[in-house]
């Protein structure tokens, strides 16, 4: 007789283990410590066999018959359902490893070894947030161009539209070591150029004007702040690093003999070399005394066991009267950009190098930290030397505009 779904449930275990037939070879398997299991024995080229077909009360009866029904048609059309499982298994299991989220977790592990620490966790952050909920589990030789638009237009509806065409960078890195590694035979994000809406670029407010440059410095210069932050701003223009790197500059990494101040460049995680002029090098030892108990070289107000915060140097600025569309922390950078070329006709290279950038030789490969060093120590003395000059001048010439007094 067939069983019933109330005979499976109420089946007790006793001494020994035994079986509840349904018939065709299907039967309910009760173990002695109250485990039921269910099973189907067949016979494939004359052998017996036993296909197990999974464990009550997970499968139910009606699961288990579908699952049995299933296991005679294989066996009508001259397939042993045992192996039929092994292979379903194995195929699962490489679909599991094929998955786009699989091979974006391999791609990651190997580039964040030689990422900075924030930019590993904007990724991270990326692929959890925005592909992996809708991409994650898919095959990925699987993912078609269409379908990889469709996740990054959800990026685009919340209004990110950087943040979608980062993503879309970040999936092409994926996909094209998933090419490299031959889990997929293409890089979908490629057909993808120009269906993103594009950006509207904001340029960071900079002072690019020799002219201007002179009142901006002697307002930084007469600061009435703290002497933490009157010594950042000073310090600021000379150095030209990113915002970051200043406000986490460290003791322990100037070197106070060679007048050089190496750290590891936020974005890329590359040891990075900073000429000091005479001008940086009298700042710090100004402030030495002062703050050689902390870690930081401008640690916080509040504890020397944190650098300043992120604001500190904008906020001085804005009290200053510098508004945030006439000079941002990032101005420096373009500040010295321009008029290093452009006034001080210095080689393009050294800029780029000292402005940390990717520079790469005629044949495509990255210099080291150290190259063009000499060079670059007079480009950073003939720097500061000149803004000592625009100073000197607008002094002289009493010229003090409205927005730096």
């Amino acid at each position: 007789m067939k069983l019933t779904a109330t005979a499976v449930k109420e089946a007790k275990p006793k001494s020994k283990a035994y079986k509840l037939s349904d018939g065709g070879g299907l039967y309910l398997a009760v173990q002695a410590n109250g485990a039921k299991y269910w099973r189907y024995k067949f016979r494939f080229t004359g052998k017996e066999k036993l296909l197990a077909l999974g464990v009550y009360p997970k499968v139910s009866l009606k699961d288990a018959r579908a699952k049995h029904r299933d296991a005679q048609d294989l066996l009508e059309a001259g397939i042993d359902p045992t192996m039929q499982k092994q292979l379903n298994k194995l195929a699962a299991l490489t679909a599991a490893e094929n998955s786009f989220k699989a091979v974006a977790l391999e791609w990651f592990e190997g580039q964040k070894r030689v990422w900075a620490e924030g930019h590993s966790g904007k990724v991270d952050r990326m692929m959890t947030k925005d592909l992996f909920p809708y991409l994650g589990n898919r095959p990925i030789k699987e993912i078609t161009s269409p379908e990889l638009l469709a996740v990054l237009r959800r990026i685009e509806s919340r209004g990110a539209r950087e943040a979608a065409k980062r993503t879309k960078q970040i999936a092409g890195q994926i996909f094209r070591y998933g090419v490299a590694t031959g889990r997929c035979e293409r890089d979908p994000s490629q057909d993808l150029n120009g269906a993103l809406a594009p950006n509207i670029t904001k340029h960071r407010a900079a002072v690019t004007d020799p002219k201007e440059v002179g009142p901006l410095l002697n307002a930084l210069d007469g600061y009435q702040g703290t002497a933490v932050v009157n010594a950042a701003l000073r310090l600021a223009p000379l150095t030209f690093v990113r915002p970051g790197e200043l406000r986490q500059a460290k003791w322990a990494d100037i070197d106070f003999d060679k007048a050089e101040w190496r750290f590891f460049v936020t974005k890329t995680h590359v040891e990075h070399i900073v000429p000091l002029s005479t001008q940086a090098m009298a700042i710090l030892r100004d402030l030495y005394p002062l703050t050689c108990n902390s870690e930081y070289i401008f640690p916080s107000a509040r504890a020397l066991s944190r650098p300043m915060s992120d604001n500190a140097v904008l906020a001085a600025m804005r009290r200053m009267g510098i508004e945030k569309n006439e000079m941002s922390g990032h101005g420096f950078r373009a500040m010295a950009r321009t008029i290093l070329d452009e006034e001080l006709h210095f080689r393009a290279d050294y800029i780029e190098h000292q402005l940390a950038h990717n520079v790469r030789d005629a044949h495509g490969r990255a210099y080291n930290r150290t190259a063009h060093l000499p060079e670059r120590k007079k480009m950073m003395q003939a720097w500061s030397d000149y803004l000592d000059n625009l100073k000197a001048q607008a002094k002289t010439n009493n010229v003090v505009t409205a927005q730096f007094r």
